[in-house]
């Protein structure tokens, strides 16, 4: 067992009458790679600041080794007005005494190597939220930190950023903590599993490896309790029994059987309380249209300022299309949802409409939602009930229906959470019948039991959709066909995501190392058997670079060179994604030469 970090013992902590989590007790070790889910309000973000020692417990204590470095990541970093990139990480240095200036910069350089930055003298105000959560975990591997903890470090992230931290992750020998509700990610960076969920006796599961593997431990784990409940359901009916015959059937002993019957009841009802679960019931309204052809846009061109972001595209949507859309931050992807909703009108191209299109928006900021209201107000602007399928429901059912308690209606929308405020969203859009749903980014803030049923009712939509979104999962398992945006006006279109993921660009060092893509079955083209008999002296090509770039980065000449040094980095970032890349095509192009019939 490596040496541990960091203990918490017995940690127990509540927000107002309601207790988020009791008496969690866990170790953390040396290069512990941990992924932390578990449902919304469950206490995790709580639980990454009492482990950073941001926030106190009601109770317990945490217990850190002599000398250990802990990095925390938020989920929505903060960063002070009018500073530099370089300013933000030579801040977080500044009480480090034992840095000198030089040590200072090289840790700065090797940071924003690693995380893709190319200049250190651009305002922290002009980032991206994207690039802002790329600067805050910049800010924490300057620092060096024997265990980082990061809190939703996907959110604002595109697929490309989420391949770079993924391939960041990979590699790092120090411990992590990551919470994330992204599935492809924790299963691509977690060696560790621990979910916080009350349905558990002690609040919390610990699994050794994957997120695959504590799928199934889970669900190992709930079926045990499953049945053990029945068990004590049996045991207690049958004391129940023998307590209603009264005082004639007692034998001496029965004080004691009558004391054990009570520990019994008391025991199953605890038992039922913890496996009460319950999850979003989300069911969009189609409209029941027959129309075959619902929006067809030809030609289609728009720019932005002097940027060109979509040029001569076509896009055709029927019935059943689902149309996942990917490109990075910036490259259209929200413009051109905008566009298909009609908020945008297109620079040049045709753009025909079925007649009375309905079509139903979630927006990712979710600007929709008034701070101001209550939730009763919110999901019921005109009274006490809703109309959903022509029926009408109270508002406490309604918010029943998507996870919301009694006592929370009269609750402003500003002191929801974001997954809260997700929900509503989402509940407001349930009530409108649609003929094609246009979402953008409608997982930030979810957790997964309630992605679970989001992609079951995407499935379930007879029209059309089209969705972006940083989550490969859901893309992967609800779209029919990508459409890739380059931000340069080029568009291209894929049959799926692990066909986007093998055909996408790595020559920039703001890429990644990624996953293995999933074996496909086809035979291979002519084109990929050219590139399968070359791919081994291509990989050989790309380990020697990687071996030139791991030298050049680890000169001792350039080191005191801050900016170069930072570049080497990230050409070495850049080789060992290259790298990475070829080994993964190389083994599905090996798995499809094995299947051929």
């Amino acid at each position: 067992m490596p040496p541990v970090l960091l203990t918490a013992e017995r940690l127990t902590k509540s927000y107002t009458s309601r207790p988020l989590f009791n008496d969690l007790s866990f170790s953390l070790f040396e290069g512990d790679h941990v992924g932390l889910v578990g449902p919304n309000g469950s206490g995790k973000s709580t639980l990454l600041k009492i482990i950073a020692g941001e926030e106190e417990p009601d109770s317990g204590n945490r217990a850190v080794r002599k000398g250990v470095r802990i990095g925390y990541v938020p989920q929505d970093p903060v960063f002070a007005h009018g500073k530099t990139i370089e300013e933000v990480l030579l801040e977080a240095l500044e009480n480090d005494h034992l840095l000198d200036d030089y040590d200072k910069q090289s840790r700065i350089a090797i940071a924003l190597g690693k995380s893709g930055f190319m200049d250190r003298t651009q305002d922290t105000a002009t980032l991206s939220g994207g690039w802002r959560k790329r600067l805050a975990i910049a800010r924490e591997l300057a620092r060096e930190p024997d265990v980082m903890l990061l809190d939703e470090p996907t959110n604002h992230l595109d697929v490309d950023a989420i391949l770079w931290l993924e391939g960041l992750l990979k590699s790092e020998p120090k411990a992590f903590v990551v919470v994330s509700h992204d599935r492809y990610f924790l299963e691509n960076t977690a060696k560790r599993m621990l979910e916080l969920n009350r349905v558990y006796a002690d609040g919390l599961l610990q699994v050794n490896g994957r997120y695959s593997d504590f799928l199934e431990r889970r669900d190992e784990v709930l079926r045990n309790e499953a049945a053990y409940q029945e068990t004590l359901a049996n045991l207690v009916r049958r004391e129940v029994e023998w307590l209603r015959r009264g005082p004639k059937a007692r034998t001496t002993k029965s004080k004691s059987r009558i004391q054990n019957a009570e520990g019994l009841i008391g025991e199953l009802k605890e038992s039922k309380s913890r496996s009460a679960t319950s999850s979003a019931k989300i069911d969009f309204t189609a409209s029941e249209r027959k129309t075959k052809r619902l929006w067809l846009a030809r030609g289609l061109r728009k720019s932005m300022g002097d940027r060109l972001l979509v040029d001569d595209l076509d896009i055709l949507l029927t019935p059943g299309t689902r149309l996942g859309i990917l490109g990075p931050n910036g490259s259209g992807k929200t413009t051109l949802l905008r566009l298909i909703t009609g908020e945008l009108q297109p620079d040049a191209g045709t753009i025909e409409k079925a007649d009375w299109l309905r079509i139903v928006y979630f927006e990712q900021n979710r600007e929709s939602l008034d701070p101001t209201l209550t939730l009763k107000r919110a999901l019921a602007p005109e009274g006490d009930q809703v109309i959903y399928r022509d029926r009408p429901l109270h508002v406490a059912s309604w918010a029943k229906r998507f996870l919301f308690r009694p006592e929370q209606l009269e609750t402003s929308v500003s002191k929801l959470s974001g997954g809260e405020k997700a929900r509503i969203v989402l509940a407001r859009l349930m009530l409108q019948p649609a003929d094609l749903l246009v979402l953008d980014e409608p997982t930030n803030d979810l957790d997964i039991s309630t992605l679970e049923v989001l992609e079951d009712s995407l499935l379930d939509f007879p029209g059309a959709l089209v969705l972006v979104t940083h989550d490969r999962y859901l893309i992967d398992r609800v779209s029919t066909s990508i459409l890739a945006l380059d931000g340069k006006g080029s568009a291209e279109y894929f049959a799926d995501y692990t066909q986007w993921e093998s055909n996408r660009p790595r020559a920039s060092a703001r890429d990644s190392a990624s996953p293995p893509p999933k074996p496909r079955t086809k035979r291979l083209s002519y084109k990929d058997q050219r590139e399968y008999d070359g791919i081994e002296a291509a990989v050989h090509a790309a380990e020697e670079r990687l071996a030139a770039a791991t030298a050049a980065a680890h000169d001792p000449a350039i080191a005191a060179d801050a900016d170069l040094l930072q570049h080497r980095f990230a050409d070495l970032t850049a080789a060992q994604a290259e790298v990475d890349q070829l080994y993964g095509r190389w083994a599905e192009l090996d798995e499809q030469s094995c299947r051929r019939p």
